[in-house]
């Protein structure tokens, strides 16, 4: 049986136009507006599912989803830092940014690691391998990279070379053990 995954990226909120750790805040009026008129543009899906941020939730209902909140793909838990903008953290803490970005079993914010995260969402995507058809889901951007990390079977080290811009749809085809990647693709455009 061969599934169809689909990866949304959310809209912009001011957390994203900040470079500030998620902190709960809604989308911005451009993002939603943008997320609103991507509307149509989505095949249908089987699942609809979105990560428990309040971004993801709002972007899956703007494009017109009726997605369930799924626990397995919840953001990377930044503890200590989150609603912090990277530059604050930068300035006061130098060396644990500098860890935290080249060691993937790093997690100085007293949160969860990227190693950690990606194994998480290994396991959601083995499953996922299971439910046949198409699913979309709307999911945080480092939740792409780590499933994009895992299917290629790329060094966890790999994560934050990788570039998931806002409202890009990556899709995933195959079963268990085998997948394949199709590359972001813009929402709402052409």
């Amino acid at each position: 049986m061969t599934s169809r995954v689909t990866l949304i990226s959310p809209a912009t909120n001011a957390a994203l136009r900040e470079a500030r750790f998620d902190d709960g805040c809604s989308l911005d009026a451009a993002g939603a507006a943008r997320a609103r008129s991507a509307a149509g543009g989505l095949r249908p899906a089987g699942h609809a599912l979105a990560s428990p941020t309040v971004r993801c939730g709002e972007t899956a209902s703007a494009l017109g989803l009726a997605a369930d909140t799924e626990t397995a793909l919840a953001g990377l838990d930044m503890g200590r830092w989150r609603g912090r903008t990277l530059g604050d953290v930068s300035a006061d803490e130098p060396e644990a940014v500098a860890m935290w970005l080249t060691d993937p079993t790093a997690s100085p914010h007293g949160g969860e690691s990227v190693r950690r995260l990606c194994e998480r969402v290994g396991a959601w995507l083995d499953a996922a391998a299971e439910f046949g058809g198409r699913t979309v889901a709307v999911v945080e951007p480092e939740i792409v990279r780590a499933v994009t990390v895992r299917v290629l079977g790329a060094p966890e080290a790999a994560f934050w070379r990788i570039d998931v811009p806002p409202l890009t749809a990556t899709e995933f085809s195959g079963r268990a053990g085998r997948w394949n990647l199709v590359l972001g693709a813009a929402l709402g455009r052409g």
